[in-house]
C-alpha cells in the first residue's frame, strides 16, 4: 500500500502570510536543507532505487560516520526523513508528501501563473 501523502503545512507563499506556526515549520526545513551535506543525505535518500536507504548505503558523504548520524537526525527532526531500525541498521525513506508540500508551498497557484503568463505576453 502507498504512503499516505502528509497533509500540506502551508498555504502556497503567493496565496497568503504565513502564521508564525508555519513559519516555524517552514523554516526548520529549509534551514535542514541549507547544509550541502544535509542535502547530498537527503538525495541519496530520495534517489535510492527501493524508495529507501540503509545508513550503510549513504554515509560516504566525506565526513565521518557520526557526523553522518548528526545531519540524518536533523533531517528526521525537521520532518524531511522518517527511519526504522532493522537490527543493527537504520533505514531511512523521505516523509510521505514533504517534497510535494515543500513545491506547492514554493509554487505559484495555476491562477497566480496564468495572470502572470498574461501580462508578459501583453508585454512583448
Amino acid at each position: 500500500m502507498p504512503p499516505v501523502p502528509a497533509p500540506r503545512c502551508c498555504p502556497p507563499l503567493v496565496t497568503a502570510a504565513l502564521s508564525e506556526a508555519d513559519a516555524e515549520v517552514m523554516s526548520a526545513m529549509f534551514k535542514a536543507l541549507a547544509d550541502p551535506v544535509r542535502l547530498r543525505l537527503l538525495s541519496r535518500v530520495a534517489s535510492h532505487p527501493s524508495g529507501e536507504a540503509c545508513v550503510c548505503d549513504i554515509a560516504d558523504v566525506g565526513v565521518s560516520q557520526p557526523t553522518v548520524s548528526h545531519h540524518l537526525k536533523k533531517l528526521r527532526e525537521a520532518g524531511l526523513l522518517t527511519s526504522d531500525r532493522r537490527g543493527t541498521w537504520v533505514y531511512y525513506r523521505l516523509a510521505p508528501g514533504v517534497l510535494a508540500s515543500l513545491g506547492a508551498f514554493l509554487t505559484e497557484t495555476d491562477q497566480a501563473g496564468a495572470e502572470e503568463s498574461s501580462r508578459a505576453g501583453r508585454a512583448v
